[in-house]
């Protein structure tokens, strides 16, 4: 069995080298380090300098700033002095793009450069080029020609470096022999890795982003295995998914990314790529990284799962767990949503509101969102209204014997509830299994033999273990060697107390699950305290849940994480790069402004780029582009396609909008969302 970890089931870190930035160590099982990024103008030191010292403060580990010409590059140097002379010690970051002459320089000066193998010599033009093998080694010694002179100064002055792939700036060169593909984006960093590795340089840490995180995280996985089969070991390994947006959208993208690789101890250092100051990318890592503590992950607390002898999946490509269909859950359609609303304690129509069904007293009409739970868990309760037709409820089988319409109701039990009932539906049945939740008997599955393949049955998997999602993982992998085909629905529970907690905790647990095809549905709740915290919360936190409440926040984190795994998309998708100071416009103010006009083009990806480096390349995923390429200028993007150039930033929202109408992909806002 081909793995790309040390463990599928413990937590056990992934071994690297060792890596020494200034005086920080990172990789060989030191502790995941936090960093993040300047937005100012580099040429601004003291602008630079506060806003670094304001990252530093926060809890930044390292800072990187952007060098994309030989003179920002010299201004490092002003930079580092000051920070230095503040009494401020963090290790810099050089983040180079295009410019060789700019990294060379930067090597001399801060304690790490970060150059991408797809543009460091490569330019791309998004031309499809052929290469015969001897083109393609010709090119390869050109690549090594002018990225040895970087790796000596590097390796003179103790600087490290990072090789840090972008899946939307891959050379024409890997295009042309790889494709647009995760293993396009190992092979553009192999081929700078054994370069330096060839130069007995050994000081680098390897990124793989992208803005999709089953991009990104399936690149990961092949980079370990490429780097453990051809050189026996791993360099440390940068997380982050690249362009994640702001606010919970951004937040639950780079959880699911970071957080999937991090549950199986891949990953060395972490940054939140957020359209917010960098200062508030730093709270979002520490929250990401401390699910991993020694506290948290204390052995005694931790119950055995049983090794996995058999994957039936392959971890480097994604392909949906084959299911047949109960109802409308399972086969080929969307996973669905089930809305919590058991804690109210008594429900009413305006309470559906929170979870996407809006009613009209006047009209006697239902009006519903493409944000809609499809069932509801009412726990002991019984309606006394009539529903919309698209909405099921889910009870207690008590309950349930007590509900009149045995089309709308249907029982939820527990597994051993299920085998002895006296009374099940003909239509639907849910049956919770908690997975490995104790020690006792954990290799006997006999349970599963008693509700494998009916017809009526969903599986509802949950666990109370610290490693949950190896639990679920692991029952999943079971019931996949058995060839049980019933649908699966993702429960999972959150005891943190910070919204930003919250949502990490729904997106790693569940997220890391649909990156592997095996969810058909998902289910989120809170236990009782986090449930009353999240409440004042909900009314005074952060602007993504403002005046909504604990019900509409899990029920927009559900969908969010299907849209972020490209399981179910319900609304417009935004591909935001976090500013730095290559920046030419204001942009997490453009980024509102165009979210305010668009965000009800549901399957429409957007990108909000704000310059040339991060726009054609870093939204490949996109199918409009909204990009910087001059002080007050914008250039459009239909895909990859330049459609116009330098349009007045001015104007260039209402250009946008006439391009999507133009490629018939615009829709007039309802009128209560304008």
């Amino acid at each position: 069995m081909q793995l790309y970890c040390e463990s599928m089931t413990d937590y056990k870190r992934l071994k690297t080298r060792e890596v020494k930035i200034g005086n920080l160590l990172l990789g060989n099982n030191h502790p995941v380090r936090v960093q993040t990024m300047t937005t100012t103008d580099t040429m601004d030191t003291m602008a630079t300098v506060e806003q670094t010292i304001r990252c530093i403060e926060a809890g930044a580990e390292l800072v990187r700033i952007t060098a994309p010409s030989k003179k920002e590059a010299e201004n490092l140097l002003h930079i580092k002095n000051e920070l230095q002379k503040r009494g401020y010690h963090v290790p810099l970051i050089a983040d180079i793009h295009f410019t060789p002459n700019a990294a060379e320089i930067a090597a001399t000066i801060v304690e790490k450069v970060r150059v991408n193998p797809g543009n460091y010599v490569d330019k791309k033009k998004f031309e499809q080029i052929d290469y015969t093998d001897a083109e393609y080694a010709e090119e390869i010694e050109r690549i090594r020609d002018r990225f040895t002179p970087l790796v000596k100064i590097c390796k003179e002055h103790g600087t490290a470096m990072r090789i840090g792939t972008n899946h939307g700036s891959l050379s024409d060169r890997i295009m042309s022999r790889y494709g647009d593909t995760a293993m396009g984006m190992v092979e553009s960093a192999m081929e700078f890795l054994r370069i330096a590795r060839g130069e007995d340089f050994h000081n680098i840490i390897l990124s793989m982003k992208s803005s999709n995180p089953l991009v990104m995280v399936q690149a990961y996985r092949l980079l370990v295995s490429h780097m453990t089969d051809e050189f026996g070991e791993c360099y440390p390994l940068h997380l982050g998914v690249t362009e994640a947006g702001d606010g919970e959208d951004g937040r639950i993208k780079s959880a699911i990314g970071i957080g999937t690789l991090l549950e199986d101890g891949i990953g060395d250092t972490i940054r939140v790529s957020l359209t917010e100051d960098p200062e508030l990318e730093i709270p979002v890592c520490r929250d990401i990284v401390k699910r991993y503590s020694q506290k948290r992950l204390n052995v005694t607390d931790i119950k055995q799962i049983p090794t996995i002898e058999k994957l039936p999946f392959s971890p480097f490509e994604y392909k949906r767990r084959e299911t047949f269909t109960v109802n409308n859950l399972g086969g080929k359609q969307v996973p669905v949503v089930i809305a919590d609303l058991s804690k109210i304690e008594k429900i009413t129509p305006a309470h559906l509101q929170s979870v996407g069904y809006t009613y009209d007293d006047n009209s006697d009409k239902w009006a519903i969102s493409d944000m809609a739970a499809d069932y509801i868990f009412t726990g002991n309760q019984l309606l006394d209204f009539a529903l919309p037709g698209t909405v099921k409820v889910i009870v207690y089988p008590a309950t349930w014997q007590l509900a009149e319409d045995k089309s709308t109701y249907f029982p939820i039990f527990e597994d051993s509830g299920y085998v002895n009932a006296k009374s099940t539906s003909e239509e639907l049945n849910f049956v919770m299994i908690d997975c490995f939740s104790d020690n006792t008997a954990i290799n006997d599955f006999t349970f599963l033999q008693d509700l494998a393949n009916d017809p009526t049955i969903v599986l509802c998997l949950h666990s109370k273990n610290v490693l949950a999602m190896q639990s679920v993982r692991t029952m999943i992998v079971e019931i996949m060697n058995r060839s049980i085909k019933n649908p699966v629905v993702l429960f999972t529970d959150s005891n943190w107390a910070t919204a930003d907690e919250h949502l990490i905790h729904f997106a790693t647990e569940t997220g890391a699950l649909f990156l592997e095809g095996m969810g058909d549905g998902i289910c989120l709740g809170m236990s009782s305290g986090a449930f009353g915290i999240a409440a004042n919360i909900a009314v005074s936190g952060r602007n993504y849940i403002a005046n909504a409440s604990v019900e509409q926040f899990i029920n927009n984190t559900c969908f969010s994480i299907l849209q972020a795994t490209r399981t179910r998309i319900s609304k417009t998708e935004y591909i935001s790069c976090p500013s730095c100071g290559r920046t030419l416009f204001e942009l997490q103010e453009t980024t509102a402004k165009i979210r305010s006009v668009t965000n009800h083009l549901k399957g429409v990806k957007i990108a909000i780029m704000g310059c040339i480096v991060n726009g054609p390349g870093e939204m490949a995923d996109a199918d409009f582009g909204y990009v910087g390429s001059g002080v007050g200028k914008i250039t459009l993007y239909r895909g990859k396609e330049v459609v116009k150039r330098n349009v007045d930033s001015a104007i260039a929202v209402d250009e946008l909008i006439n391009l999507l109408k133009e490629s018939n992909a615009w829709v007039e806002a309802p009128v209560n969302l304008k």
